[in-house]
């Protein structure tokens, strides 16, 4: 059987991962974005973003023309059968989710279907609140088209459950396939579309109708959130009392089945695109309905303070912080992303700035768009070594495996060798007996470095 043609509108992370991980596998991928310098990039096998293993993946379907990229949406519909709607869905000033990159993109593919003879399948990748596939993708399409859906196209509601750093593992071996089906002949084609893409690897497969999908992502992302901001409370908590560990203590709970360890690392605070913009919608979606959320709501105030803990920490050792030299271990919001968005780093060196600090920050990957973001405000290093030379302070952010290599002695270049471990990525009593060291979730001890 010859592998299906796709095309995929919006070539941002999800919709560049979904597009390269197809044509790895022998699809034909026609990838269409507004951006003229993003899809220029894009054809040349430079994708905008960094995420591991993409940049590899993307050489060899350009060179076998198996991808290709263009502004073109007619002509990227009329050359595939199944068309991905991956555009970004930002947050609006009050929280609420904006959906103008969807309405653009279902408006363009109705047009492109105008003309189409061939029944063609429409899934929504994109994050969207519920009944935004039914009541404002469907209309649109068939509005602009002039086509009925379910008869002359069909539409499906397929949420993504990518994170970001490992987007490309995450496509290959997902925990599950959730489609979100307008009709039985829509579900289908994309079941087996999936059946093809990951033959005997292929994961558990779940119909529904497309608003279950839809509340399916947003439920996901904001259970986990929950389990973020719970442990780092009950962190947050352990800290005031002497002898008490965090990671004792989740570790534990977290070999309780009904929990599990997954998202049970207490640190400074999630951040990316998809938890705090995911929350806010669903709390704005919820109080439109009449709904309380008192969860989310107690998720995101948890999350918006947890970042401050470390400066907290900072100030009660160093008292003012006027003028001390601070280092910063960490930009990206996680790990292998150079992804700045709500990134615990910018709110953290914000509030340091205020207290008139002198911030200098080392990032392996995301150095270059936290120069974009701070500018002269702060003092880029070119390793971390040379970001805690002569520092007062040192604060992880970020859990990059390169940070975790660094051996307390390491840090005896500083003016003032005090440590705040944000991430947990150090042993408190390893450290302890050289630095002045204080971590997220960990109480007071009698130790000292010269003890």
């Amino acid at each position: 059987m010859s592998s299906p043609s796709i095309s995929v509108c919006g070539l941002g992370y999800v919709g560049l991962s979904t597009a390269v991980c197809f044509a790895s596998r022998g699809f034909k991928v026609i990838g269409v974005d507004v951006d003229e310098q993003k899809v220029k990039l894009i054809n040349s096998g430079q994708p905008l973003i960094y995420e591991p293993s993409l940049r590899e993946l993307l050489a060899e379907p350009i060179e076998k023309g198996l991808l290709s990229c263009t502004l073109d949406y007619k002509h990227a519909i009329s050359e595939s059968r199944t068309t991905f709607i991956t555009v970004g869905t930002p947050a609006g000033s009050d929280g609420s989710i904006d959906l103008r990159n969807v309405e653009d993109s279902s408006r363009q593919i109705g047009r492109a279907l105008r003309d189409q003879r061939e029944w063609h399948l429409v899934v929504v990748r994109s994050t969207v609140t519920p009944g935004t596939t039914s009541q404002l993708v469907k209309p649109i399409i068939e509005t602009t088209s002039g086509k009925k859906c379910g008869v002359d196209w069909g539409l499906c509601m397929n949420p993504e459950f990518l994170r970001e750093g490992s987007a490309v593992k995450d496509t290959f071996k997902p925990d599950r396939i959730v489609i979100g089906e307008h009709d039985r002949t829509s579900g289908d084609r994309l079941e087996n579309l999936y059946r093809q893409f990951y033959g005997e690897q292929q994961p558990p497969i779940l119909r529904m109708s497309p608003v279950n999908a839809e509340f399916v992502k947003y439920a996901n992302n904001a259970f986990l959130a929950m389990k973020v901001s719970y442990i780092n409370m009950i962190a947050n908590l352990c800290q005031k009392i002497s002898g008490a560990d965090i990671l004792q203590v989740a570790k534990a709970i977290g070999l309780d089945k009904r929990i599990g360890p997954l998202f049970l690392e207490a640190g400074l605070g999630y951040g990316g695109s998809c938890f705090p913009k995911d929350l806010k919608a669903l709390l704005d979606f919820a109080k439109k309905k009449g709904i309380d959320a008192p969860l989310i709501e107690s998720t995101i105030r948890i999350n918006e303070s947890q970042p401050l803990k470390a400066l907290e920490m900072a100030e009660q050792i160093l008292v003012d912080l006027e003028d001390k030299r601070i280092a910063v271990l960490g930009l990206a919001f996680k790990p292998n992303t150079d992804d700045l968005r709500e990134a615990v780093s910018i709110r953290l060196i914000n509030a340091l700035l205020e207290k008139r600090a002198k911030v200098v920050a080392y990032d392996p990957i995301a150095t270059d768009n936290a120069r974009r973001i701070l500018g002269d405000k702060v003092l880029f290093a070119s390793s971390a070594l040379d970001c805690i030379d002569g520092a007062d302070s040192c604060i992880v952010v970020t859990e990059w495996d390169e940070f975790r290599k660094l051996r307390p002695e390491d840090f005896e270049r500083m003016r003032n060798p005090v440590v705040i471990d944000g991430r947990r990525i150090f042993d408190p009593q390893e450290f302890k007996r050289v630095v002045r060291f204080e971590a997220i979730g960990l109480g007071a001890t009698s130790m000292s470095p010269s003890e």
